[in-house]
């Protein structure tokens, strides 16, 4: 009988486990025996998901490992029960998660926003603009240079909904989806000299190389992105219950603080706001 039940727990481990290693670190950050993956795009590549992961080990000797992917590939690295977690900013496609049972701790953690910048010649005047959906009716309506990333990331889900809720379908030669991540997206956007909504924590880390571009518009609160973590319910995964004491860190003081003054050294003013302010406008 006990071989009957060692059997089957080898054919139900080995595909989760496969399925980990098949799953290729951008970033690994930390020490120890425990190793635990993490899905996220712009707090890995800002080096925030690093500031936290080491912080976090030096008490539980944690190996935390980052793999590069955007809020909508997130989702469906976790559902796939390829990363332990992930931190993303998708409200609706989170809470959906949640109710079908493939994700738990789904904790606020902090925010950023989105920018609209272009150009300082602003053709399509946005900059008078009194909403997003004014900007985006501005910039169809003259047939400006806009760049979508296209990506299903949480910045892409967050500008279709924008061109939703002005009735606008955008196609056409002025809108050129390049199917990449942020800083991509944003440096063939300066090189054209077009739009583009980005977040503001990219923004502040990489304007100085952007001489073609000023933000242009900025201050609505739809445009606000709170970010939220997500990991597999327990023993779902290996890295599972680590995954959790993480997310219980990056919800504690300590890991507030790292958050909420992260990036004020190096350029001036924070990347993120902390859970108090994103509170808010989380939904």
């Amino acid at each position: 009988m006990k071989r009957v039940l060692l059997i089957t727990f080898f054919l139900f481990a080995l595909p989760v486990t496969n399925l980990l290693a098949d799953t290729q670190c951008n970033g690994e950050y930390g020490e120890g025996p425990n190793k635990f993956s993490l899905a996220t795009g712009s707090p890995g590549e800002l080096n925030l998901l690093k500031a936290l992961a080491e912080a976090f080990s030096a008490k539980n000797k944690a190996v935390l490992c980052w793999v590069k992917a955007g809020s909508g590939e997130s989702l469906k690295l976790l559902k796939d029960k390829r990363v332990d977690m992930i931190m993303v900013h998708a409200p609706d496609a989170e809470k959906k998660a949640v109710q079908e049972g493939w994700a738990v701790n789904r904790i606020l953690i902090g925010s950023n926003e989105f920018y609209i910048v272009g150009p300082p010649e602003d053709p399509a005047k946005i900059a008078e603009a009194t909403s997003a959906n004014d900007v985006f009716s501005r910039i169809e309506k003259g047939g400006s240079t806009f760049f979508s990333r296209g990506d299903n990331s949480g910045t892409h889900q967050k500008e279709m909904s924008v061109w939703a809720n002005v009735q606008i379908k955008p196609e056409g030669n002025w809108y050129v989806v390049t199917k990449d991540f942020m800083k991509a997206t944003l440096k063939k956007a300066n090189d054209a000299k077009g739009y583009f909504m980005v977040d503001s924590s990219t923004w502040v880390a990489e304007n100085k190389n952007l001489p073609n571009l000023k933000i242009l518009f900025r201050g609505d609160k739809y445009l606000v992105n709170t970010y939220h973590t997500l990991s597999q319910p327990v023993s779902a995964t290996p890295g599972a219950r680590i995954a959790s004491e993480f997310i219980e860190f990056v919800a504690s003081k300590q890991g507030q603080d790292i958050i909420r003054n992260y990036g004020k050294d190096k350029f001036g003013e924070a990347l993120y706001s902390d859970a108090d302010y994103a509170k808010k406008y989380d939904d």
